[in-house]
């Protein structure tokens, strides 16, 4: 990152300049960029740029691999490209219709992600830090004499609310936005649904119609049903508001007609739908869990390449916020994870170049611990027989994981090695910790061996 303004002004070049962008944020590794024009992005020139370990360009949404120096490239990207991420332009216009492709389900599929992709990537710290902290707090309650009621577990047990009660305010900042509202209009709704005033049961109707009374703490879909309504009520009133008196009319009116729907109808609603959702997810699991997941484990590094994964999110978050636990998706990550690291130590171990043979080191190690594009797409994308290995791995330890029901109860991205505490139960218990560790064995002594076995069979036959 020594020549980072040239990295960044190469970038920005080769994705179409300024005018082609409508989102950009930041993950673990990877600067993500939602554009408007296919034929505007140089997709070839970008993967020729000194520093970009990979490059995945789907549906209108591009996802550029840096690594460890992703935070320098982003804030140099945002000041080649004056961009602002919390006050981003109106380009929200569809793509060409010639740019669209076919409207199939994986059309679908990957815009669902592409849109809540920055949504709730930007909140899973609070979710971590929140989730970590309650973990820490159970153990040092159970296991090191710390007082429940002591000062130290009342701040942590604070620090789990603030990640989790206040996410309605969080969701609604994120939302507002991507849909290129007034961000603070948005956390003003999030925190009307978990505010005292509503929450203590006062606001009881408006105008004589009866306001449900329901607990709107750590929800997802209240909110975001809310802003999308915001969008509509905001655009048409941009519309017939005299621009002289829109600065303190519009967002007054905004409010004025979109708090009483959300607390009336689309909260609600929002409700409900979450508990559909969640209940319909643990009996897909309750019913079929010991086949789907293993096969989920082992095609999850494909979900990631198609974009596919970003979908996730909100069923991890879902889960976590309705039931306590996710036993699916933060299990499908984790062990995808760790067999992707261990395939690509073992394609290191087989490597003669000595400067290939560090790199892939550096990119298993970095996927053992859950940051698995280098890898994926540094050294396995380009080794079909690699892959095979890799999915062998997943499913004999995703089986080992559905049989004793590994559950995660921290949502956050990235799990791998580092993430043992994701496993710590609500009560401190660290059973699915020891069941996390052996399922972590499994899948890199599987892995690894099986990869390290196909490579030298292709080898022998070659």
């Amino acid at each position: 990152m020594k020549n980072k303004n040239l990295f960044a002004k190469e970038l920005l070049t080769y994705v179409g300049g300024k005018d082609n962008l409508i989102h950009v944020y930041k993950c673990t590794n990877s600067i993500r960029i939602d554009y408007k024009h296919v034929k505007e992005v140089d997709e070839a020139k970008l993967k020729e740029i000194n520093g970009l370990q990979g490059v995945v360009n789907k549906s209108h949404s591009l996802q550029l691999i840096i690594g460890a120096d992703v935070n320098e490239a982003y804030e140099a990207f945002l000041e080649a490209a004056s961009w602002d991420p919390d006050n981003e332009p109106p380009n929200m216009e569809p793509p060409e219709p010639d740019e669209d492709g076919p409207h199939n389900l994986m059309y679908f599929a990957q815009k669902f992600g592409t849109f809540v992709a920055p949504i709730f990537i930007p909140i899973i710290p609070a979710l971590v830090v929140g989730g970590l902290i309650l973990a820490i707090r159970n153990l040092l309650i159970n296991y090191f004499g710390i007082s429940m009621d002591s000062g130290t577990a009342q701040l942590m047990m604070g620090l789990f609310e603030a990640g989790f009660t206040f996410l309605p305010v969080y969701l609604g900042y994120a939302t507002a936005i991507k849909l290129n509202l007034s961000p603070i209009l948005g956390m003003m709704l999030g925190a009307l649904l978990i505010g005292s005033t509503y929450t203590s049961g006062t606001i009881t109707d408006v105008f004589g119609i009866a306001i449900p009374q329901v607990n709107y703490g750590s929800s997802i879909m209240p909110v975001i049903f809310g802003v999308f309504f915001m969008y509509y009520v905001d655009k048409l009133l941009d519309k017939i508001i005299p621009q002289i008196l829109k600065f303190f009319l519009k967002p007054l009116l905004v409010m004025v007609i979109v708090a009483p729907v959300t607390l009336i109808i689309l909260g609600p609603i929002g409700t409900i739908l979450s508990d559909y959702v969640a209940q319909g997810i643990m009996w897909l699991y309750n019913t079929i869990g010991f086949i789907a997941i293993p096969i989920l484990c082992a095609v999850y590094p494909y979900m990631v390449m198609l974009g596919l994964d970003k979908a996730l999110s909100p069923i991890g978050i879902q889960l976590i916020t309705t039931v306590g636990y996710n036993p699916i998706t933060s299990v499908m990550g984790y062990v995808s994870n760790i067999c992707i690291g261990a395939s690509t130590l073992a394609i290191a171990s087989e490597e003669k170049n000595i400067a290939q043979k560090g790199l892939y080191n550096s990119f298993g190690v970095t996927a053992l611990c859950g940051v698995t594009e280098p890898a994926f797409y540094g050294a396995l994308i380009g080794r079909p027989d690699a892959l095979k290995g890799t999915a062998i791995g997943a499913i004999v330890a995703g089986l080992f994981a559905a049989i004793f029901q590994l559950k995660a109860f921290v949502q956050g991205g990235c799990p791998g090695l580092l993430t043992f505490v994701y496993f710590i139960d609500n009560n401190g218990s660290l059973y699915y910790v020891f069941i996390s560790i052996i399922t972590a064995i499994i899948a890199i002594v599987v892995s690894f061996i099986a990869t390290k076995i196909i490579i030298r069979k292709k080898k022998s036959l070659s």
